[in-house]
């Protein structure tokens, strides 16, 4: 879930504001020039998405390109 949206400049002013959200267990999208580049997620999300992520490797029986967009979609609500 996002919990907000920073530019790069704001992050860097106000980082310990952003660090509670994420703390909270949302995410912040961070912006540059309106550009996203970056997204800091709680470390329970990024650890859920790694093993889920490495299970279906290991298996190997997925499609990388097409789990690696359905989970991100479903995970973080990303689009392209």
């Amino acid at each position: 879930m996002v919990g907000a949206t920073a530019t790069a400049t704001e992050m860097q002013n106000n980082f310990g504001r952003y660090l509670a959200i994420v703390a909270d267990g949302k995410e912040v999208i961070i912006t540059k020039n309106g550009q996203e580049v970056a997204r800091l997620i709680p470390r329970n999300a990024a650890l859920s998405y790694l093993t889920d992520s490495l299970t279906g490797i290991l298996k190997g029986n997925v499609d990388l390109k097409q789990a690696k967009e359905e989970r991100l979609g479903e995970k973080y609500e990303t689009s392209d």
